[in-house]
């Protein structure tokens, strides 16, 4: 009997039109996850997506990637769509976002749980109809003193790009991984 391939969704949070900004960090990692695997992303109408039959450690995966062309903070109605075509349960869900509580290039996982004051996350739940039962992937972006609103509309520095590209993506795959295993 054929074993069945995990079916997993990641979306990253973020808004299309400032691609670099800290804000935008959970789409940066999409490309780089769509780069890295040989993901081909293509534009549709509610956002950018791509599917590919993949191995990450020593496991198949059918991995899906998504990008909303809807601001973060109302992004949640083109994400819960994509969920619905691709996956058929909340913990096959992978959100990827921003995160002014945890230090620059680090990665903290949980499932489910409260949207922590993340819009993006917040607009999710309520396009779930309440369900938060999946996966929260936060990459640190740190907190600077100033106004947080103007602090993650900043750019994104080139070592912190590098990192994301490099071993911060190793973590966010071996993580992907430990979802898929548990699928």
């Amino acid at each position: 009997m054929p074993v069945a391939i995990p079916k997993i969704l990641v979306v990253g949070l973020g808004n299309l039109p400032l691609p670099l900004t800290r804000h935008s960090l959970g789409q940066l990692i999409i490309d780089s996850l769509a780069l890295r695997l040989g993901i081909h992303m293509s534009a549709e109408r509610s956002g950018i997506s791509g599917q590919g039959d993949v191995v990450i450690g020593e496991t198949m995966v059918s991995l899906h990637l998504f990008k909303s062309k809807a601001l973060m903070n109302v992004s949640g109605p083109s994400i819960a769509a994509a969920f619905r075509k691709t996956v058929s349960s909340p913990s096959s869900l992978i959100v990827i976002s921003d995160s002014l509580s945890h230090k620059v290039e680090t990665l903290h996982v949980r499932l489910g749980g409260s949207a922590n004051g993340h819009n993006g996350v917040k607009s999710i739940i309520s396009a779930l109809g309440g369900e938060s039962n999946f996966y929260r992937f936060r990459a640190g972006i740190g907190r600077e003193g100033g106004d947080a609103a103007t602090y993650v509309m900043g750019k994104v520095s080139s070592h912190e790009r590098q990192f994301w590209d490099d071993q911060g993506l190793d973590l966010v795959l071996s993580e992907i991984e430990k979802v898929a295993l548990k699928g």
